[in-house]
């Protein structure tokens, strides 16, 4: 999940073998306070069941894309991009070292 204005990475969630955002979004049960606005793209359709506050945008525009490719820079670590080839339990630890790296790098 990300910050809107500062594109920073606000918390992580994971899970086994591959799932789709959105299913695992409402299994982790990850509440978000009523007053925020989630704006998400086309695979999160049915959020506004879960969240009232949230938006589906219909098309972007080149001088006002819809979300920044924050996923593609956390892809140069390789921890997202490749396989994870060690302990399951340390991946959660080290993606997130891997967010706070990138949002210390955004200020």
């Amino acid at each position: 999940m990300l910050d809107k204005k500062t594109h920073q990475v606000i918390c992580t969630d994971f899970s086994n073998g591959k799932k789709h955002g959105f299913r695992l979004f409402k299994e982790s049960k990850i509440l978000i306070h009523h007053k925020v606005k989630a704006i998400t793209d086309t695979g999160y359709q049915g959020i506004q069941k879960i969240h009232n506050n949230s938006e589906l945008p219909k098309k972007k525009s080149k001088k006002n894309p819809l979300t920044k490719n924050v996923i593609g820079i956390l892809k140069r670590f390789k921890i997202v991009a490749d396989k994870y080839r060690n302990r399951r339990k340390r991946l959660g630890l080290r993606f997130n070292l891997i967010s706070g790296i990138f949002n210390f790098e955004l200020h």
